[in-house]
């Protein structure tokens, strides 16, 4: 090669500083030709040989990284279409799951609420079946209270204790009169409630005859009459004594006309 071709290649390195990563498509024998204007055909094709045999290291890391970029921009896009087809797939999940728990909460008041007037309906049916109370009928007027018994008093004399007597024995069905106690006391006692035979027969056999109408205690007892005193000398029970004993005796106190 003539030392000015090769000089003239220098120099044109030197000023453009080439490199080959600025060459992408044309040919290394073509760009022999183009940067070394003159050179014959030999030369140029012997030129050619030589850098077409040399490949530039910068090409082809530039290259290389070229792809690999690109695989990555590839990988960042296929990873962002995925996580964006999964976000979607998530909001539409949860879109639909808040439509189902929409739905069914209506379904769910829905049914409350049929349940509720079917509940109502119920006791208002139950309501009318029951037939209304009937009216509490008035109430019967209290009888008027039966007047108290007057009670009978008597004065504490003869005349008090003769009717009281009278009166004890038409209850208990004894019969007698007035006159009758009246006129067998004043024989018997002269109307002494405390009168005491101490002399008859009765007084010497130890049981001597007692009160208005003068009755032995045995006699007293067997012919008591209910309500009186047990007391031999009370009045009252005396003369009832004695006009029972008469009644069953004689039949009265009435046909009494001595001692008896």
């Amino acid at each position: 090669m003539p030392q000015h071709a090769i000089s003239g290649l220098n120099r044109l390195t030197r000023t453009h500083k080439l490199s080959a990563a600025g060459v992408a498509t044309a040919g290394a024998a073509a760009l022999v030709f183009a940067l070394v204007p003159g050179a014959d055909a030999g030369q140029g094709k012997a030129q050619a040989t030589t850098i077409e045999n040399v490949k530039p290291v910068a090409f082809s890391a530039v290259d290389t990284a070229a792809k690999t970029q690109q695989a990555t921009i590839a990988k960042q896009a296929a990873e962002s279409t995925a996580q964006g087809k999964a976000e979607a797939a998530a909001k539409q999940a949860a879109a639909e799951k808040a439509a189902k728990a929409k739905a069914a909460a209506v379904a769910k008041a829905k049914a409350e609420k049929q349940r509720k007037a079917q509940q109502a309906a119920s006791r208002s049916a139950v309501r009318t079946a029951i037939p209304a109370a009937a009216p509490k009928p008035a109430a019967a007027p209290k009888p008027a209270a039966a007047p108290k018994p007057v009670v009978k008093t008597y004065p504490n004399n003869l005349d008090g204790w003769i009717r009281q007597s009278l009166d004890v024995m038409a209850k208990k069905g004894i019969p007698g009169s007035y006159n009758g106690l009246y006129r067998n006391i004043i024989r018997e006692s002269s109307g002494n409630p405390m009168a005491i035979n101490l002399w008859d027969i009765n007084a010497q056999n130890g049981i001597p005859s007692k009160g208005l109408l003068q009755v032995i205690d045995p006699t007293f007892k067997q012919y008591h009459v209910a309500g009186t005193s047990w007391n031999i000398y009370d009045p009252v029970a005396n003369i009832t004594a004695a006009c029972n004993y008469a009644a069953a005796k004689y039949g009265s106190m009435d046909n009494v006309n001595s001692a008896y």
